[in-house]
């Protein structure tokens, strides 16, 4: 509890493509019931995919998800079914700075441009990124950017969360 009665948890948000394989479908499932186990609140962007699969693990592990949909209206029909809380942002595309600005950290799974936009995003405000088989990024300085690696959907929530004990 905060100094206000109120509890708050830690936020992460999951980021993916909208057209996962099985193989990524089942990385985000076990990194949602992961996250949502170690009491967190999940943020992602309310579709299919990997947003879908979080948003399942998340469920599986009690938790609470929140899907910011880029649409204006109907929130609930744009969403996946496992979505705990749609909100509808009629941001377009524009949502991926939400998405990513919502979390004390990102978690990346596979993805397409959409995410590599949320990646961008996320590295320049400072969060920390944690990576599962998704996009592997160069500065530009030719460096490799400052985001983990993650080989398991475990060593992922672990990364993510290392920083961020006992924070709230």
């Amino acid at each position: 509890m905060n100094d206000k009665g109120r509890e708050t948890r830690r936020i992460v948000s999951v980021i993916g493509t909208s057209t996962a394989t099985p193989e990524l479908y089942q990385l985000a499932r076990e990194t949602g019931r992961l996250l949502a186990e170690r009491g967190c609140v999940v943020v992602c962007g309310g579709r299919g995919g990997v947003m879908e699969g979080v948003c399942l693990g998340v469920r599986e592990g009690g938790g609470l998800s929140i899907g910011l949909l880029p649409g204006s209206r109907d929130a609930r029909g744009e969403a996946n079914p496992y979505v705990d809380l749609p909100l509808a942002t009629g941001l377009g595309e524009v949502r991926n700075v939400a998405v990513v600005s919502a979390g004390c950290a990102v978690i990346s799974i596979g993805g397409a441009y959409g995410t590599l936009s949320e990646l961008g995003f996320a590295m320049r405000q400072g969060k920390r990124v944690v990576g599962l088989d998704t996009w592997r990024i160069r500065d530009e300085k030719d460096q490799p950017a400052a985001m983990l690696e993650a080989h398991t959907p475990l060593e992922a929530v672990e990364l993510a969360l290392e920083e961020l004990e006992g924070t709230r």
